[in-house]
């Protein structure tokens, strides 16, 4: 299993770039592209709900094609919002210290006909073992997903480990 996800991470590293993506902050492309395919958490996604509010989901994602993709029910909330818009914010970043992260804004789309397909790519990137019961229940609707794809429009990233270096205690 370990063998096949460096495989996949090595396979998703020849294919992406960030040349159109305007970049703030403290990473390079490089650095950026390495953190979204090292980073395990979910995404934090920022959209407009049916009433114009804003609404923040955690989905997981994969970098890949140069766009974050991530993978939802056709039936969802989520989906039907994304109907009628194309613009999202997004960030990556852990909730421990020291912070550091990614987050930007972008275009965002729905793709039905690759949604089975990232819904398997985000079990494995996620590490989900097939036969657990959760990957059994997203599975057995498998036929009921589309693909989110979110091409970044900017990207800011920052980076405060050396900054909270001697800052942090034991009990953190």
């Amino acid at each position: 299993m370990v063998a096949r996800l460096l495989k996949l991470a090595s396979e998703e590293l020849t294919m992406t770039t960030m040349a159109d993506v305007q970049l703030r902050g403290s990473w390079s492309s490089d650095e950026i592209v390495a953190y979204l395919h090292a980073s395990l958490i979910p995404l934090r996604l920022a959209v407009l709900d049916s009433t114009g509010t804003p609404l923040v989901l955690s989905l997981w994602f994969v970098y890949a094609e140069e766009a974050i993709w991530c993978a939802t029910n056709v039936r969802s909330r989520l989906a039907g919002y994304l109907q009628y818009q194309s613009r999202c914010g997004f960030e990556i970043a852990g909730d421990l210290p020291p912070y550091k992260g990614i987050r930007g804004k972008g275009d965002i789309a729905i793709v039905p006909e690759r949604g089975g397909e990232m819904l398997r790519r985000l079990l494995d990137r996620y590490r989900i073992d097939r036969d657990s019961t959760l990957a059994r229940s997203l599975l057995a609707k498998i036929d009921q997903e589309v693909a989110v794809r979110i091409t970044p429009s900017r990207i800011t990233s920052w980076d405060f480990t050396a900054r909270m270096k001697d800052a942090l205690t034991a009990s953190i």
